[in-house]
């Protein structure tokens, strides 16, 4: 980086812009207690203005820079709180959008992301482990040299060595001794670190949501140039986001979001982390076990921002598609009245004199003409199509049995979904089975998908990921259905 580059960024820069604002003393306070304290992703607007309102009641004399956001003397809260809101989205350290109710959500944009990193990296640390991350390091090395080595005889050798030693070790603890641990320093270290990740982590989404939002942008702008041709847009359109999925960002993140997303992925993550909660608590290391915890189900509802991003930039290809297709046809239609139009004009009219005289006769060769074939058609084969099976009545009362879930008292299905949520911010429908159990089988678990209509803000669904829900003690009879959130 130049000299030239660093006054450039400190001079444009949103991230310093942020820190550079005359309200920086109470706003930063405020979007980290009202985000990041519970690790909430978005917040609809009502319950934002009620909560910024509140922060403005407490605030004394002095403490707000009216001017910057344009509000005059005398306004009320909630009257300043709105133009708060507006202001800041303006300034790009919120951003806005519709959700699936009309109503306005609200959610830190990546500026804002990377500042609190920036601030929480200046945190004064107990001490600063180098352990950990020189091993990080030294490994990361030593995989740039043995994935890029084409060498089969030495890539060879490399993997014999690491059979020694795994051998060795095995041989160790046989002989009866002790395994290497982690002393509870190196523990603390790697903890501290693996949380550091993952809050960047959880920015790394957001920039990749930027760059989806950044496409569709560009789209609408090419759509409202009357002289670009729609097709244009189009092949645009599918050539950016072919390049953002092939870039070193998108390859990076979909072979992410494919492992998180993978049964596998989610059942061993979830194992690993239930060990290292054990482990924390009985070694007495203090961390934020809830963030640990949850880190998972907050990458799915930031990776599934992404997603959304990328299905509002699908839905804009297809309505101007649609709309090329509706001119199409309406120009035809078009065509073919003043065809008919010029048919009629000319129906009652004697032929005009035309035609061509020739004196010898000429062949005439079509290139569409078909062909003279003297083979037999064959007659096409018989096709047994399978017979219906009989219907008996007890299918049809079993099934409607199976449907039927008005027995089901829906109120306290949410109230297991309230006990679950005291202790985490999200909880899937798995976890929450887990803790009541299920009282009524199949019927009980189609009552809980209810609920993505009736708590649309709180319940999302992802159908590109399933669970196996147990239907028993003894975990004997399982149902796949969609993965099933809910959050605060």
């Amino acid at each position: 980086m130049s000299t030239p580059d660093i006054s450039y960024l400190f001079e444009s820069a949103p991230a310093v812009q942020i820190v550079r604002m005359r309200n920086a003393h109470w706003v930063i306070p405020f979007l980290f207690k009202a985000f990041k304290t519970e690790n909430i992703l978005s917040l609809p607007e009502p319950a934002l203005i009620s909560l910024l309102a509140e922060e403005l009641r407490n605030h004394s004399e002095g403490t707000e820079d009216l001017e910057e956001a344009r509000i005059e003397f005398g306004e009320d809260e909630e009257s300043r709180a709105r133009k708060y809101l507006l202001n800041w989205v303006q300034r790009r350290l919120l951003q806005d959008f519709p959700d699936a109710e009309a109503v306005t959500q609200y959610q830190l944009s990546a500026h804002t992301e990377k500042l609190f990193q920036w601030l929480q990296s200046l945190e004064k640390r107990q001490f600063v482990g180098t352990e950990s991350r020189f091993r990080f390091l030294f490994q990361t090395l030593r995989e740039m040299v043995e994935y890029t080595e084409d060498n089969a005889a030495k890539r060879l050798e490399e993997l014999k060595n690491r059979k020694a030693e795994i051998d060795k070790e095995i041989r160790r603890i046989e002989m009866g001794f002790a395994p290497e641990i982690f002393t509870n320093a190196q523990l603390r270290e790697r903890l501290d670190w693996f949380t550091r990740l993952s809050h960047e982590l959880l920015s790394d989404f957001r920039e990749v949501e930027d760059n989806f939002k950044y496409i569709h942008r560009h789209i609408v702008e090419q759509h409202t140039k009357a002289e670009v041709h729609k097709g244009a847009i189009v092949g645009y359109a599918f050539e950016a986001y072919d390049a953002l999925r092939k870039s070193d960002q998108g390859k990076s993140f979909y072979a992410f979001w494919d492992f998180l997303v993978s049964r596998a992925g989610q059942e061993e993550w979830r194992e690993l982390t239930e060990q290292l909660l054990l482990l924390l608590q009985d070694r007495g290391i203090d961390g934020d076990g809830d963030f640990v915890q949850n880190i998972k189900s907050l990458l799915l509802q930031q990776g599934r921002s992404v997603y959304d991003s990328n299905d509002r930039m699908a839905e804009k290809l297809s309505r101007i598609i649609t709309e090329k297709e509706i001119a199409r046809h309406r120009r035809l239609r078009q065509q073919i009245g003043s065809i008919k139009e010029l048919v009629f004009q000319f129906m009652d009219e004697a032929p005009p004199p035309c035609g061509l005289q020739l004196q010898e006769p000429t062949a005439i060769k079509m290139n569409m003409e078909r062909r003279l074939n003297l083979t037999e058609k064959q007659a096409p084969g018989i096709v047994r199509q399978p017979s219906n099976a009989k219907e008996k009545v007890e299918d049809l009362l079993r099934f409607n049995r199976l449907l039927n879930t008005t027995h089901i008292d829906r109120k306290k299905l949410w109230q297991n979904v309230e006990n679950a949520l005291r202790k985490r911010t999200t909880a899937t429908l798995s976890e929450i089975i887990e803790t009541t159990g299920l009282e009524h089988g199949v019927a009980e678990v189609v009552s809980y998908f209810s609920f993505l209509r009736e708590k649309a803000s709180r319940v999302q669904a992802m159908q590109e990921i399933t669970e196996l829900i147990p239907l028993d003690e003894d975990r004997t009879r399982f149902i796949e259905v969609p993965y099933l959130l809910f959050s605060k």
